[in-house]
């Protein structure tokens, strides 16, 4: 390793601005506008093009490319911006695209966030905290994917597709609407099959909120009548319990995808 953490290998535009501690491996090449915060380490063969934000202690592995222009027709490289937060994996062969200034101007990866090898997150997406993004899943443009969401290998996310909180989506799994918080996603096209019961165990959710989220969530998706009068039925009834609250409110919320349930339309 050369003076200053950097390989005598790599390439550093004078625009890029490297912190003191990070380390930089051979045949990186960091071009202008980028920040790689203390404690970040590059592996090897690292491509970092466009404003792109490091956090500390990040790790990138070989091959990755971080920002570039997005896969959007008539966007420009600098049109926006990828943000990646501290104590993230990046494994080999990722590629994160920078945002688009239609979409929001910025792609972001939060603390603690960990990407597989080969997997694609497109521009104007958001990675929630702690969220993993398995091998060779591919997540098209303006995706989010919430806190301690778990996309499997191979998984595809249509664009503008919302993942809630501490839901699972199986591999290969073909997700075009959006899996409610805490939801169990499988299959092409993907169905919602319940909850991610062994996810809600290994928080430690105790057995009265599992509960009370099975009975709430057999009331929403199988009981009698419309889907909206179920929903504030839900709400009045096990609104209390906070992990019901936060199901209800991310439907309530909306987005451009309609709600993925049990069946398909």
């Amino acid at each position: 390793m050369g003076a200053g953490g950097i390989h005598p290998t790599a390439i550093v535009s004078g625009g890029a601005n490297i912190a003191d501690g990070a380390l930089i491996g051979p045949y990186c090449v960091i071009g202008d506008g980028a920040t790689i915060a203390a404690g970040a380490e590059l592996k090897s063969h690292v491509v970092v093009d466009g404003r792109v934000t490091v956090g500390a202690r990040t790790v990138v592995h070989a091959f990755t490319t971080l920002g570039g222009p997005p896969q959007h027709l008539g966007a420009l490289k600098d049109d926006a911006e990828l943000v990646i937060g501290a104590d993230c994996l990046i494994r080999e062969q990722a590629s994160i695209h920078l945002g688009t200034k239609a979409g929001g101007g910025k792609t972001v990866i939060s603390d603690g966030a960990f990407v597989m090898s080969a997997a694609h997150i497109g521009h104007d997406c958001f990675i929630g905290p702690g969220a993993v993004v398995a091998s060779n899943a591919s997540l098209g443009g303006h995706c989010i994917v919430e806190e301690g969401a778990f996309l499997g290998g191979l998984a595809a996310l249509h664009q503008r597709v919302r993942v809630g909180a501490y839901a699972i989506v199986g591999g290969a799994a073909a997700v075009d609407r959006d899996v409610i918080p805490f939801g169990s996603a499988f299959g092409n096209r993907a169905r919602l099959n319940g909850l991610n019961i062994i996810g809600l165990k290994r928080r430690g959710t105790s057995r009265d909120v599992i509960a009370a989220m099975r009975l709430a969530y057999q009331e929403l998706f199988h009981g009698d009548g419309v889907f909206a009068d179920r929903l504030v039925a839900v709400a009045a009834a096990h609104g209390e319990v906070a992990e019901v609250r936060r199901i209800v409110d991310f439907i309530v919320e909306g987005g451009a995808r309609p709600v993925l349930g049990p069946g398909r339309d």
